[in-house]
């Protein structure tokens, strides 16, 4: 086992749900509704969250809810608005937008039990409070933990970054389970963000480190581009560098995984224990690390 970078009296719990109640706290979540968004810098709609993605989320308690302890978040097999699946999209901002809860940089810990099966596709991540960057993925996105459900016996850690779509990109690694476990136990999911550097966890066990990426705003002809000078990129160590928001939600399909087959069993459900954020003092900025610039 590989220990936390700082002693646990270093870390302060500075937010958390324990899921004690018998419903949703509506001050720490909020329901993201739908299969898709609306895509205001190319003007369409994009089905299937830019993933294909087969479910549509709502905020029935068939799909969410908060029973003995735990938050249960269920994939359905069942038809709703031209979908063949629900499912539940949790965050920690409100449907209009407005934050309620958000951390720039801190220690990230949720302790959860994961669905399996072909075409499953829980996740644990964080998305920007505002994307000052640009769009997506200049202004980042960090996914603490996602499993593809055909693949039970490991995880992924990852961040995006880059300029806007299609000059995004990507970089992460992946934790294997000893023999005999895997994501249908519980297990502790956990990232440490510093000014500079993202180490994931399982179980306090470091399995990546991430301390170089990059941010540009460029955009040519509506869509990122890849910059061709240090002029164009943002100032280090941009774009974790703002404050994010949480989500959890168990997605189904998509070009990420595959579609689910008459193997996969649903309901399929991601329960989860507890979320707990913990902050500690100021630490310096870290260099950029290792790694090749864009131009």
């Amino acid at each position: 086992m590989v220990a936390s970078a700082f002693a646990a009296d270093e870390w302060k719990l500075t937010w958390s749900d324990e899921f004690d109640g018998d419903r949703l706290d509506p001050a720490k979540w909020d329901y993201q509704v739908g299969n898709g968004f609306y895509n205001y810098a190319a003007n369409q709609w994009i089905h299937g969250w830019g993933n294909n993605e087969l479910q549509y989320y709502t905020e029935n308690e068939r799909n969410v809810s908060v029973t003995d302890g735990h938050l249960v978040i269920r994939a359905m097999k069942e038809s709703l608005h031209g979908c063949g699946y629900t499912s539940g999209r949790l965050r920690t901002v409100k449907r209009d937008g407005a934050p309620l809860f958000t951390a720039k940089y801190g220690k990230f810990e949720i302790r959860a039990k994961l669905p399996i099966g072909q075409g499953v596709w829980p996740a644990i991540w964080m998305l920007p409070e505002t994307e000052g960057y640009g769009g997506w993925a200049a202004s980042g996105e960090i996914d603490i933990m996602e499993a593809r459900g055909q693949e039970p016996g490991k995880v992924l850690g990852t961040i995006h970054y880059g300029s806007r779509w299609p000059a995004n990109q990507h970089s992460g690694g992946e934790y294997v389970f000893p023999e005999g476990k895997g994501i249908d136990g519980w297990h502790i999911y956990g990232l440490e963000w510093e000014p500079g550097e993202l180490r994931w966890y399982v179980d306090g066990n470091l399995f990546s480190t991430r301390n170089f990426w990059w941010s540009s705003s460029k955009v040519v002809d509506g869509k990122g581009a890849m910059p061709a000078s240090e002029d164009e990129l943002n100032a280090w160590p941009a774009p974790f560098d703002r404050p994010f928001h949480l989500l959890l939600n168990v997605a189904v399909g998509g070009q990420f995984l595959g579609n689910p087959d008459a193997s996969t069993p649903f309901p399929a459900e991601m329960q989860v224990d507890w979320v707990r954020v913990y902050q500690r003092g100021d630490t310096p900025l870290k260099p950029r690390g290792g790694g090749e610039l864009p131009y």
